[in-house]
């Protein structure tokens, strides 16, 4: 079959950051496989896992760094295989796809909850706050300790290009919490009143390394140097199972055009624009990841990958998962 129109509308939304954040993308992925699941008109169990194999695939292709999309399409795809081998109907393989992706999407907001509870206990009265673009799940850590009564500020960068940053803010400003917003080169200028930064994450490597929004890295390292505790909010499916066996997570590079004006660059036919929208920050500093399991230091991230997928093996990855992890990006950095 052709993959569905919503599907491939679903696609484009994440490749062109309509739907943007790991959470959101992840939940967008699986909403997906339903969609094709439900529009397929394969007659029997074989043809079937190919339309989900395509629908998979084009949605794998959208974002290469969201350890999210490729995690929440291998947690119904597994599922969805492992009912085919079970020698289930075509309709029950089915079912097995809206089940897993219900149970996904349900599990997914659950651990914003979770690690807004946990990461909230780290706040305490007086902090100031650092943090950088747009995370639902660090956003939660500072609504919940907020609500529990605690008072402090937060400094939130503008993270540009793109000014996820600002949406924090806002979002920060409606529950009544101080929020300044500064430009992202004003972050170490800051630093020195700062208490705690607190960040989410695309990625988190099995070295406990994490994979965030461009600018990320530079005010870990401004954390580190001032003695500031450098906290991440994760959710477990963001962990990359793919780094067990040596993989790069591999650093999307966005348009130019988010950066200057396309007639910017006809005026100056020899500037490059080079627009990596991720950066790797060193497990070395990171002082804590929140996860729904609960808090721990980056060189537990191994136990994480070895609960959450057992001891990866790339032999018993779908094809469409395969074939799209060897997909070459235009920079693998890591």
């Amino acid at each position: 079959m052709t993959v569905p129109e919503e599907v491939l509308k679903l696609a484009e939304d994440i490749k062109n950051m309509r739907i943007r954040g790991a959470g959101e993308i992840a939940r967008a992925a699986v909403r997906g496989l339903s969609i094709a699941a439900a529009k397929s008109e394969a007659t029997n169990r074989e043809e079937f896992l190919r339309d989900l194999d395509d629908a998979a695939k084009v949605l794998l292709l959208t974002r290469p760094t969201a350890v999210s999309l490729p995690n929440a399409l291998r947690y119904v795809m597994v599922r969805a295989y492992k009912a085919y081998e079970e020698g289930r109907t075509k309709d029950e393989i089915k079912e097995s796809v809206f089940k897993a992706s219900d149970e996904f999407y349900k599990n997914s907001l659950k651990a914003i909850d979770l690690i807004g509870m946990y990461g909230s206990r780290r706040i305490e009265d007086g902090d100031i706050i650092m943090t950088h673009c747009h995370s639902t799940a660090a956003v939660s850590i500072l609504v919940n300790a907020w609500r529990s009564g605690k008072r402090f500020e937060v400094i939130s960068t503008e993270t540009r290009p793109r000014y996820q940053g600002r949406i924090t803010a806002s979002i920060l400003a409606k529950e009544g919490i101080p929020v300044s917003l500064i430009v992202d080169s004003a972050a170490r200028f800051f630093m020195e009143h700062v208490d705690k930064v607190v960040v989410g994450a695309d990625a988190v490597a099995a070295n406990g390394a994490v994979v965030n929004k461009i600018g990320t890295s530079m005010i870990a390292l401004a954390a580190h140097e001032a003695r500031v505790n450098f906290i991440v909010a994760a959710e477990t499916y963001k962990f990359s199972p793919e780094t067990v066996l040596g993989s790069l997570i591999r650093i999307e590079e966005r348009p130019a055009d988010e950066i200057v004006e396309t007639q910017y660059l006809k005026d100056n036919p020899g500037v490059k624009v080079r627009n990596p929208a991720f950066d790797v920050t060193p497990a070395s500093y990171v002082d804590l990841i929140v996860t729904e399991k609960g808090v721990i230091p980056p060189e537990a991230a191994i136990l994480i990958l070895k609960e959450e997928f057992g001891w990866f093996s790339s032999v018993n990855l779908p094809k469409f998962l395969k074939e799209g992890l060897e997909t070459p990006v235009e920079m693998s950095e890591y």
